[in-house]
């Protein structure tokens, strides 16, 4: 491989065969020529690699670049207004030498310091960002990065804008001391303050995203993207091996191992990240009632099933069994536009069984959460057959109180037999994860739509069923318990589960009679299985009417609608009064 590099170099250099002029060749070969992927070890020509985007053509290794790099590849042409262009440190604690380090890498690397801020469109959407560069001092954290970061945040919330930063440091800056960790509080600080005025931060964390970096401003985005195989953590690998006397394994503190375990929400490379970043501005840009929103055709209002199937709740179980019904990743691209999915609790880690992200309905900016099932047995395994664990609620909940955040309606949709029951489930707490969705939910400051779609399976399916209205696909079903269960528990005899299918009052219509359910959405004949996409129209006119219902609400006005929506469920009597009340 090298060595036909450089048959192709002496081609570009005019270079003749022989194996003197070759040897020389191999000695006067410019040093920015070529480039040698740190992780393959293969080789490749600067300008291919420069191509495609400082990425190795090989392995797809992302490669560390520069601000200007960053600037070319990602924001609009001429649109970049850079902030603080000539601030410098100083020596807060007199260090040896510092002074010369900083204009030394002043002169190389054409930075004053190790981040650049500024305005700039990207794809046309306007915002604040941010670019650390690790070419200077390994973009360490010193008075002038923390400094240049929460101005940014500052004129960021000022503007009412979002801002995008991208992450590259090794950490605190040492040669500041005591200055530099105290950075991170002050970065923080200034997130928070953005955070609260509403608006939107995106981190992309970038290779290398370390120390007081990574445990600052970095983790606390709204949304935040990965590079991947980017190096991400807080402590130095060599410190937690020498501490925990073992081998790590390869892919720690990586961008995978980070969305693996709940701390990011995709990775996303540099082919996509430019459209990637204008989409989540835009979605956040649109919010209930701007125009963009508005439809120009009349739409058809939603109507309502007829209940005139006369199927029992047995046979309806058998038809959301069937194996090709549609599930909720069929619905999404059907239903929503520029669905983004979002990963992670930011606790634990990532819960396949659950799926959340932001997308567009019908110009529409909304938050979409629902449960996984699977079409045969691997899908199923890989979605734990949609049975969440407590990150899967707390991902939800994450998200939910995002879309409050930015006051999105949140668009969920049911299909579970219930929440996992396992130890792991236990440990992490099921109950209490359940439990604070239920409470928060209640209370949340923005429209919640809930849709059962085939199986609304105990307390795991109400943990996303707390909401201004429900609506149930004609048969679809919702149960305190499975009706095998419900035999085993009330008659133990789990063959029972038909009859007990049949008189546990769990279908559409018995649950709207029971105040439990609002609206019915019908199905396509035979059976969503039968038609998915009829279904998803049935299903998309009813949000459409829906939404508009709940648009404009005042907050007050909805916040108690939901809590008596709840609070008159129930049947009783009181003294010696035969009047029920429900």
């Amino acid at each position: 491989m090298l060595e036909d590099l450089f048959q192709k170099v002496k081609a570009r250099m005019g270079s003749e065969d022989s194996d003197k002029e070759k040897s020389h060749s191999k000695m006067s070969v410019p040093s920015d020529l070529l480039f040698k992927c740190p992780r393959c070890q293969q080789v490749t020509f600067m300008d291919t690699f420069r191509e495609n985007k400082m990425v190795c053509p090989n392995c797809g290794y992302h490669g560390r670049i520069t601000v200007a790099e960053r600037l070319e590849i990602t924001v609009d042409n001429s649109t970049f207004r850079e902030y603080d262009r000539d601030m410098r440190s100083k020596n807060p604690i007199q260090f040896f030498g510092y002074e010369e380090k900083l204009d030394d890498l002043s002169r190389t690397t054409g930075l004053n310091e190790a981040v650049v801020t500024g305005e700039a469109d990207i794809m046309g959407e306007h915002c604040v960002i941010g670019i650390m560069d690790s070419h200077f001092m390994m973009a360490s954290m010193g008075s002038v990065v923390g400094e240049k970061i929460t101005r940014a945040f500052e004129r960021a919330a000022e503007k009412r804008l979002p801002i995008v930063l991208f992450t590259a440091s090794g950490g605190a800056r040492m040669q500041e001391g005591m200055v530099s960790l105290l950075q991170m509080a002050k970065t923080s600080g200034a997130a928070a303050r953005h955070s609260d005025a509403g608006l939107l931060y995106i981190t992309v964390l970038t290779d290398p995203t370390t120390g007081g970096v990574t445990a600052s401003f970095a983790s606390l985005g709204d949304i935040i993207l990965a590079e991947p195989k980017a190096l991400v953590g807080f402590a130095g690998r060599r410190v937690i091996e020498s501490t925990i006397r073992q081998r790590l394994p390869d892919s720690f503190q990586s961008a995978e191992f980070m969305l693996e375990h709940g701390f990011a929400d995709m990775i996303c490379d540099r082919d996509h990240m430019r459209e990637t970043l204008s989409t989540l501005l835009r979605i956040h840009r649109l919010g209930r009632g701007n125009p963009e929103m508005a439809s120009d055709t009349e739409q058809p209002s939603f109507q309502e099933a007829a209940a005139g199937k006369n199927l029992t709740a047995w046979q309806r179980i058998q038809l959301i069994r069937e194996k090709n019904r549609p599930t909720v990743r069929d619905y999404i691209p059907m239903i929503f536009d520029s669905f983004i999915e979002q990963h992670g609790d930011r606790y634990y880690g990532d819960d396949s069984a659950m799926i959340g992200g932001v997308a567009f309905f019908e110009g529409q900016p909304v938050t979409v959460i629902g449960q996984v099932k699977g079409k045969n047995l691997e899908e199923n395994k890989a979605s734990n057959f949609a049975m969440p664990h407590p990150e899967g609620y707390r991902k939800a909940l994450r998200l939910m109180k995002q879309a409050e955040k930015f006051h999105r309606p949140v668009i969920c949709l049911i299909d579970t037999p219930g929440a996992f029951c396992g130890v792991e489930a236990e440990e992490r707490g099921q109950g209490e994860a359940i439990a604070r969705n239920l409470f928060e939910m209640m209370k949340l400051q923005t429209n919640v739509i809930s849709v059962v779609l085939g199986e609304g399976g105990s307390g795991g399916a109400l943990a996303l069923g707390v909401c201004d209205e429900l609506a149930m696909l004609e048969n679809a079903v919702y149960s305190v318990v499975s009706p095998r269960g419900f035999a085993s528990i009330l008659w133990r005899d789990a063959s029972k589960e038909q009859e007990a299918a049949n008189c546990a009052r769990i279908t559409a219509e018995d649950l709207v009679e029971l105040g439990v359910a609002e609206k019915i959405i019908p199905e396509a004949p035979g059976g969503a299985h039968q038609g998915a996409e009829e279904t998803a129209l049935h299903i998309t006119d009813y949000l459409r009417d829906a939404l508009e219902r709940f648009r404009g609400v005042p907050i007050e006005q909805l916040l108690e609608g939901r809590y008596h929506k709840f609070r008159k469920i129930g049947l009783f009597s009181e003294g010696t009064s035969e009047e029920a009340n429900t």
